[in-house]
C-alpha cells in the first residue's frame, strides 16, 4: 500500500483492494492500549491511525488506495463514506447501523460490526476499513478494541446475516462506488490473488 501510494501520479488510478489476514492484532499510531501477550497471534505495528484491533480469517478488509485531492474530499469525509457504505448495506438486511461520536465505525446495539484505520500521504489514501462477517470474535476479549475498554464486538453472522465473504465483498463494493460517485468496471472485478 505504502509503495503504492508512493509511486502514485495524477494518472494513477483508483483501487480498493479487499482482502482477509491470518489473525494478527495491529497496533495505530495512537495506541495507548498494552499488547496482548502469550495469545499465539502475531502483534503488529503499523502506519495507520487509529489504537489496537484485531484481524483474522471471516473479516474482510477493505483497502481504500483513492487520491483524495481528485475526489475532492478530506479523511473525515472518506471516513463518513465508508461509514455508510456499510449502513447502507446493513440496511439492505434490514438491520440499522448506526456511527458513533468521536469513535469511527459502524456500530449494531453497540456492538462494533466495522472498525476504520486510515493513513493519507501526499493526498493519497490508505489501509482502511474490516467488516466482521463469520469470524472467531474471542480475540477482541483480549484488548480494548480501537482502544474502548469493554467494547462490544460482532459479526454479521451473529447478526443472523449468512454469507460468504465473496458475496458481502460484492455488495459492499457497489455501495462504496456509489458513494465515491464511481462506476464498479464489468464482472467479475473481483479477483483471488494465489
Amino acid at each position: 500500500m505504502r509503495a503504492f501510494n508512493a509511486a502514485r501520479s495524477q494518472d494513477t488510478v483508483d483501487e480498493v483492494w479487499l482482502l482477509e489476514h491470518p489473525p494478527v492484532y495491529t497496533l495505530g499510531l495512537n495506541n495507548k492500549s498494552a499488547a496482548p501477550a502469550n495469545t499465539g497471534v502475531e502483534v503488529i505495528q503499523t502506519d495507520r491511525g487509529g489504537q489496537i484491533t484485531y484481524h483474522g480469517p471471516g473479516q474482510m478488509i477493505v483497502y481504500t488506495l483513492l487520491d483524495l485531492q481528485r475526489l475532492g474530499i478530506g479523511i473525515k469525509r472518506l471516513v463518513e463514506l465508508l461509514e455508510q457504505s456499510v449502513i447502507e448495506y446493513l440496511a439492505s438486511k434490514d438491520i440499522d447501523g448506526r456511527r458513533k461520536k468521536d469513535a469511527p465505525g459502524v456500530y449494531v446495539d453497540g456492538r462494533k460490526l466495522a472498525a476504520l484505520g486510515l493513513r493519507v500521504r501526499q493526498q493519497g489514501s490508505y489501509h482502511g476499513l474490516s467488516v466482521n462477517i463469520d469470524m472467531d470474535l474471542a480475540p477482541f476479549s483480549q484488548i480494548d478494541p480501537c482502544g474502548y475498554e469493554g467494547l462490544e464486538v460482532t459479526d454479521l453472522k451473529t447478526l443472523g446475516v449468512h454469507a460468504a465473504l465473496p458475496d458481502v465483498a460484492h455488495f459492499l463494493l457497489g455501495y462504496l462506488a456509489g458513494q465515491l460517485r464511481y462506476t464498479l468496471p464489468p464482472e467479475p472485478y473481483l479477483t483471488q490473488l494465489p
